[in-house]
């Protein structure tokens, strides 16, 4: 599983198919360009498109998810040039000339729809695609649900899928599992070859050695 920040580009471009891959973190230099923090492994998306969509958005409430931007809220800017700096992506946008209209652009969030993400080598998924699938383990060498993948960790050595842990009722429906406090349990599942074994995007499932009673 070399690089799960990829997966096969979406049909669509609409306003629903943007995904966030950074936030404008500050100007660079005196000539306009712009500094930009990516999310997880998202650098390699953001240098290889031609073009950003930039929106400000409100922050959201605390423990809340930014909601997708607006389409009047939300600029275009081709890319003239951009390079790694560091665990950075600094950028040459068209039109922003000075570090004055770089600056102006700070905090700013950087979106691509998914349909403009490079197509993956084999074996590679984009984040975004991983979220959402359904992860099956192993007991007794019988596949078993271990429940729903809700988000995607990187340690820094490999990835790591956070689970929301799911048992199936009596009529075969999956229901959340609790904590001994109430609240919907979860695991950390490495997302490396020896522990996930496939992964089928079309079907939303990933199977892997994981135990149940992890």
């Amino acid at each position: 599983m070399p690089d799960n920040t990829k997966v096969p580009a979406a049909a669509s471009a609409g306003a629903d198919d943007l995904i966030e891959l950074g936030r404008v973190s500050a100007a660079y230099g005196v000539r306009g360009w712009v500094k930009v923090q990516p999310h997880s492994a998202h650098a390699d998306v953001l240098l290889s498109i031609p073009e950003w969509r930039l929106a400000r958005l409100a922050t959201p409430a605390k423990g809340a998810a930014s909601a997708q931007p607006p389409a009047s809220a939300i600029s275009i800017h081709k890319v003239v040039t951009s390079r790694p700096q560091g665990a950075t992506v600094v950028a040459q946008l068209a039109g922003i000339a000075d570090r004055d209209q770089a600056e102006a652009l700070r905090g700013m969030a950087v979106y691509a729809p998914r349909s403009s993400f490079p197509e993956p080598e084999d074996d590679e998924f984009y984040w975004v695609d991983l979220i959402g699938c359904t992860l099956y383990g192993q007991q007794d060498g019988v596949a078993v649900l271990l429940g729903r993948v809700e988000g995607v960790l990187d340690n820094g050595a490999h990835s790591v899928l956070r689970v929301a842990r799911q048992n199936l009722d009596a009529a075969g429906v999956a229901q959340a599992v609790l904590d001994a406090k109430g609240r919907p349990a979860e695991i950390l599942v490495p997302f490396v070859q020896a522990h996930v074994h496939t992964v089928d995007i079309a079907n939303r499932r990933i199977d892997s050695d994981w135990p149940l009673d992890y």
